[in-house]
């Protein structure tokens, strides 16, 4: 069984780390976006005006983190739930 606490806070610390990261190496490279939309994403789309703010940081940063935690907490449900 997963100890269901832990795994969230662990889930919470690394996407943190993560989300921080990506989001202060779009803010010191601009162009780093339309390169990870050309070479990951195999597309080359428009992303239009790129708007970083104090808002739209901590705004991702919590969206990020509930989208992380629910599908951590799905899988930890099924796992525990499941022989």
């Amino acid at each position: 069984m997963i100890d269901t606490n832990r795994i969230l806070k662990v889930t919470m610390a690394w996407v943190s780390i993560v989300y921080i990261v990506c989001f202060a190496g779009v803010a010191l490279t601009p162009s780093s976006r339309e390169w990870f939309m050309k070479y990951a994403l195999h597309s080359d789309a428009t992303l239009g005006e790129s708007v970083m703010t104090l808002a739209t940081f901590i705004s991702g940063f919590i969206i990020w983190n509930v989208v992380a935690t629910l599908a951590v907490w799905l899988f930890v449900a099924l796992y525990n739930k499941t022989k």
